[in-house]
């Protein structure tokens, strides 16, 4: 009798490398985000999106102008309008000043560490979703997700600094920078500020990342647990919750 050889089991596929998941993204969601759910990684993602947000608001810092953007904001709201006629005419200048200095601080703040910690929060409501949905994903797996989901807006700030350098620096609107979305049709000085800033907020970048989102979430946790369907009404559930909060605020400030 000769004995019988074992057979050599399957090599297991090898992963994505980071740059094929960040170009897989857009050409090959499916695929990419069910290696992202089997080895959830996020750091590369999230890196890049932050530093293309801070380079956007570099370059509209030095072409556009913080001074110019606080005085189109007093512009369109009453409230900025009032509290600067009661500052001494010798002091509006400084105060001007001060204004752009805490403004830049707080945009490039925003992208630095506001921005990572919406994506946390983000996450949170999404497992929260997916969970009450029996879909099995785990935190890290639905971060990873969410954070490569929204490499979109690497585009989206790369696209700005195009138009940054292009368009009129007086007619640069920094909240709208490219007016992909109901708010382009709408007059930031006489619209609804809650309306406009949902306009603003639900533009063609933020639907294109809510689908990738939902995408990744099935591909993640299996068709058979979730489907692309109910990935996508958890991916959409921060989006409406941050997008009314902020609405809100911008009405109650104005």
């Amino acid at each position: 009798m000769t004995p019988e050889v074992a057979q050599a089991p399957d090599p297991t596929p090898a992963g994505m490398g980071v740059f094929s998941r960040i170009t897989g993204v857009f050409f090959e969601p499916g695929k990419t985000f069910a290696d992202i759910g089997r080895r959830p990684s996020w750091f590369a993602p999230l890196l890049l999106t932050i530093v293309a947000g801070l380079a956007f608001y570099a370059a509209y810092g030095q072409h556009v102008g913080w001074a110019r953007f606080v005085s189109q904001q007093m512009a369109t709201n009453a409230r900025m309008q009032q509290a600067m006629a009661q500052v001494p005419p010798d002091q509006v200048e400084s105060r001007l000043a001060m204004q752009a200095k805490f403004t830049s601080i707080g945009y490039y703040a925003s992208g630095f560490v506001i921005m990572p910690i919406i994506l946390l929060l983000s996450s949170a409501i999404v497992l929260g979703m997916t969970s009450m949905m029996s879909a099995g994903l785990r935190y890290k797996q639905v971060f990873a997700i969410v954070c490569f989901a929204g490499l979109p807006m690497v585009i989206k700030h790369l696209l700005s600094i195009a138009v940054v350098y292009l368009k009129n620096p007086d007619d640069f609107n920094l909240i709208n920078p490219l007016a992909f979305n109901a708010a382009a049709f709408m007059d930031p000085v006489t619209s609804s500020k809650f309306l406009y800033t949902l306009g603003v907020t639900f533009d063609l970048f933020t639907i294109w990342i809510i689908v990738l989102t939902g995408i990744g979430l099935s591909a993640a946790a299996g068709k058979k647990r979730l489907s692309f369907g109910g990935g996508l009404f958890a991916a959409a559930t921060p989006w409406v919750i941050f997008g009314l909060f902020g609405a809100t605020m911008a009405g109650m400030f104005s």
